[in-house]
């Protein structure tokens, strides 16, 4: 597969330009983390094969501002947009799904709206009057929906939580009313609930998404779609006993089972007839061109005759979604590169050289925090000392070039985030990130350009002397160690255009040695892998 330049793509055009947008709001019953992100994405994906420019966003009822401080063991990853806003790792699944850019206006937390309207009524915006949950909590919601949407064909929109919670209903009744604004034939709205087997009695229970459902009409929601959720493909009698007791229609009502990959959900989508129900909304009977999502699936699925190991030397082990954009670019450099993919799981605290040796790559992901991070470096060392294929991505370069240092014989080298007062601090706290390491949305976040060196095999595999990258930290290396950096075996590749920031580093010596300051990840789709993971795992395959 050939790989792109990864900048930021032109504004697709609108197959509906003059058109209202349409509107597909999708919230989930019984239990949360039933696959609401996943369904709309592949709803979305389906329409996009259709040619429509569609976009998608976030509703949670968190009281969080933002993602950027919440625990990655219990909510994963946290990801970035393009501008610059930590955001849940749904975010992700909608940018890998349609290979688009979300925004800040993509991800919509109670903690936000209630921070806007309480500064809005301190500076006495509301000229006295009440503030209420409706009509100005839902009315700021509605209003981001329409920011999100701009310039848009269809908008979706995942509702996060269950329907019935209390934390949501405020948001339930933002999209109910939504429907008078735009016009109810714009709107449409799925519910996606899960059907439990019972294993005592061998039989799916039905009763948790007629209670759910129930739940969604008083509120004064009608679904248009209701997909039910199964560990295994479910009898049409099923879905046919949950339309009767739930005022819906037979045909509207759909079962999507659990399936290896998640990329192969929009062909489960197409199946289950919903593409029937997507056409008449639309009002467009186009078959989807999902040419490239089959070649991927096929790849994807293949039993390939190599089989590469990848170490991901992490503090996190237990949970892959702390590190899910990394997981999924790997999955998919593996797939185009033709080899099967196991990734074995390092934990930094106690790595040895046995386990980077057992495998055929390492990466090293982002991360904070002192925990685990002599194993990062030690990663970072073998790797320079055995030419072992290594990937690092924020954190991951940092200890890289702590790795050089010691090895030119600064044996305490380290970073001011770990040592606080160090002499040796080849990484350090930035200028305009002082007194800010308490605060949540305050770091270096989001899109920034970079200049690679000419000839370097950065350059070479990104195909550009400029490119643009998503960033999280606020440590960067010093360059007053650059000497020693660069003696321990590690060249610069790619600076801040005003050559103050280091933002990509490599190893002259090594057939593969990239780290980065960015998070290439985040900008990794199966369609279009990243040329850093592809040309890591393209090293590997050649092995």
């Amino acid at each position: 597969m050939v790989n792109k330049n990864m900048e930021t793509k032109k504004e697709e055009s609108r197959k509906n330009s003059g058109k209202p947008c349409k509107y597909i709001f999708v919230t989930g019953g019984v239990l949360s983390g039933v696959g609401k992100g996943i369904t709309a994405a592949s709803m979305g994906a389906i329409l996009k094969a259709k040619g429509y420019k569609v976009t998608m966003q976030k509703c949670d009822p968190y009281l969080n501002v933002d993602a950027g401080l919440l625990n990655p063991v219990e909510h994963g990853e946290c990801y970035v947009t393009h501008d610059g806003v930590e955001t849940d790792l749904d975010l992700g699944h909608y940018e890998r799904f349609l290979d688009f850019e979300t925004n800040r206006y993509s991800i919509t937390l109670s903690g936000s709206i209630f921070k806007e309207l309480i500064e809005k009524e301190r500076a006495g915006g509301f000229h006295g009057k009440t503030v209420q949950l409706v009509p100005h909590f839902t009315n700021l919601v509605q209003e981001k929906i329409v920011k999100a949407s701009q310039d848009s064909d269809i908008h979706i929109v995942e509702v996060g939580g269950t329907v019935g919670d209390y934390e949501g209903l405020s948001f339930i009744e933002a999209i109910r009313l939504f429907a008078n604004k735009v016009g109810r034939r714009n709107c449409l709205y799925i519910d996606v609930v899960y059907v439990p087997w019972i294993n005592t009695s061998k039989e799916l229970k039905t009763k948790p998404a007629q209670n759910a459902l129930k739940d969604l009409r008083g509120f004064g929601i009608i679904p248009d779609v209701v997909v039910c959720r199964t560990e295994k493909p479910a009898p049409r009698e099923i879905c046919e006993k949950i339309a009767r007791f739930s005022g819906i229609s037979d045909t509207a009502v759909l079962n999507l089972p659990d399936i290896d990959s998640v990329y192969d959900v929009p062909f489960n989508v197409l199946k289950s007839g919903v593409l029937e129900i997507l056409n008449d909304f639309v009002g467009d009977t186009s078959e989807p061109d999902m040419t490239k999502w089959l070649e991927f699936s096929k790849r994807r699925a293949e039993k390939y005759e190599k089989t590469v190991k990848v170490g991901l030397v992490a503090k996190y082990v237990g949970n892959e979604d702390t590190y899910i954009c990394v997981t999924e670019a790997l999955k998919a450099a593996a797939a185009w590169s033709g080899v099967n993919l196991e990734i074995k799981w390092i934990n930094a605290e106690k790595a040895d050289d046995k386990d980077f040796a057992a495998v055929d790559g390492l990466v090293v992901p982002g991360g904070f925090g002192v925990r685990g991070v002599e194993g990062k470096i030690k990663a970072a060392e073998f790797a320079l000392a055995n030419d072992k294929p290594y990937l690092g991505l924020c954190l991951g370069m940092q200890v890289a070039c702590i790795a050089a240092a010691r090895r030119a014989g600064l044996e305490d080298a380290t970073s001011e985030e770990f040592e606080p007062g160090t002499k040796a601090n080849v990484i350090y706290i930035m200028d305009d990130q002082k007194g800010k390491e308490s605060t949540g949305g305050t770091m270096r976040l989001g899109d920034y350009k970079a200049k690679l060196v000419k000839g370097s095999k950065t350059a070479e595999i990104y195909g550009a002397e400029e490119v643009v990258e998503r960033h999280r930290h606020r440590f960067e290396v010093n360059q007053k160690f650059l000497p020693e950096i660069e003696k321990g075996g590690i060249k610069v590749s790619g600076t801040s255009p005003n050559g103050k920031l280091v933002e990509f580093v490599e190893a002259p010596a090594c057939k593969f040695f990239q780290a980065t300051q960015a998070h290439p990840e985040l900008k990794s789709r199966p369609l279009n892998v990243h040329p850093l993971f592809q040309s890591f795992m393209n090293t590997i395959a050649e092995k």
